[in-house]
């Protein structure tokens, strides 16, 4: 007799269909993707690789589209994927600076901590009050030359004499202050300068601090000294990620301190500015990965959650605290 197969119940139906994911492996990558670009600094550094690697992209399109009108393979020697992509950066900068318009609380949280809990000698806590102070003075400046523009704040400020307000007839004694936005960029920037490089004799004073506290972990024999030389290295690993991060925002800093600038050709910002993006996205992505854990018995996804992600702890902000630097080159492209 022919054996007919049971037919499909609707239940059966449904988790072929809508419950297709169940095959999908999960992936922890995946995880730690999200986990990362969850926080402030992480959310910030995927879109500043994206912005500077296309400020490499876009040229290299328009040059490619001026050969080939050369050589008659383009009617136009322009590009209109090229002006589509300028775009795209030009929003995800402005996306940047305004995701970083509250970046000044992280600083004074920062300038709070550090003198409630200070670095180990008394040169660290200088250099860290130093770049406070400079990002202090640092974004104001920035979001204001940002929203001048924008147009969003006026440039021209009238500021009512004392002879305005005591006599109403007096009104044109009225002061007048005019904003540059130019100047506010210039002058802001180069308090970032000074905290970029400040932070080049903050790692200085760290790797000298690392290499003391190395050379007495490979005398000691205690137990866990192999821990402690684990640890030393993955702070090495941190600290060249640190230098290749202050490496390229140093030049770009420079540039945007001068008048006429520091590269006749942009592409160097975007060479600058992916080296500075990519070496602190590799800083964050290892800070935020999770460390090897036995094989646990299952849990429901709100406990999973629970565990992975504790109501008291806010990763975007204990990286930001520990370099506060974050985002500060959103936006200063457009000077």
């Amino acid at each position: 007799m022919p054996r007919f197969s049971k037919p499909l119940t609707v239940a059966q139906l449904e988790d072929v269909t809508l419950g297709a994911f169940a095959y999908v492996p999960t992936s922890e990558t995946i995880n730690h993707f999200i986990r990362y670009v969850s926080t402030w600094s992480g959310n910030d550094k995927l879109f500043m690789i994206i912005q500077y690697s296309l400020k490499l992209i876009v040229p290299f399109l328009h040059l490619r589209a001026r050969l080939q009108h050369r050589s008659g393979l383009r009617a136009a020697p322009t590009s209109g994927a090229a002006d589509r992509l300028a775009k795209f950066g030009s929003l995800i900068g402005d996306y940047r600076m305004l995701s970083n318009m509250w970046g000044l609380l992280p600083i004074i949280q920062w300038l709070t901590s550090l003198e409630r809990k200070p670095p180990p000698t008394r040169k660290l806590h200088t250099i860290e009050r130093l770049q406070g102070w400079s990002m202090l003075l640092y974004y104001p400046m920035e979001h204001v030359y940002w929203l001048l523009v924008h147009s969003i704040i006026p440039s021209t400020l009238s500021l009512p004499s004392l002879a305005s307000k005591l006599r109403p007839s007096a009104l044109k004694s009225e002061r007048k202050i005019n904003l540059d936005a130019g100047v506010i960029s210039r002058v802001s920037t180069r308090f970032w300068a000074v905290y970029v490089v400040l932070q080049f004799l903050h790692l200085s004073e760290d790797s000298r601090l690392l290499r003391k506290r190395e050379r007495a972990v490979n005398k000691s024999k205690a137990i866990s000294a192999s821990a402690e030389k684990e640890e030393i290295k993955k702070r090495w690993d941190a600290l060249n990620s640190e230098f290749f991060v202050a490496l390229g925002y140093l030049p770009l800093t420079i540039h945007w301190s001068l008048e006429k600038g520091l590269f006749q050709n942009e592409v160097w910002v975007g060479v600058f500015g992916l080296i500075a993006a990519l070496a602190g996205w590799r800083s964050g992505w290892k800070a935020t990965a999770l460390p090897p854990s036995p094989q646990s018995t299952p849990m429901t996804l709100e406990a999973d959650a629970e565990e992975r992600y504790p109501a008291s702890e806010d990763s975007s902000l204990d990286l930001d605290i520990v370099n506060p630097a974050i985002g500060l080159e959103a936006g200063l492209d457009e000077i």
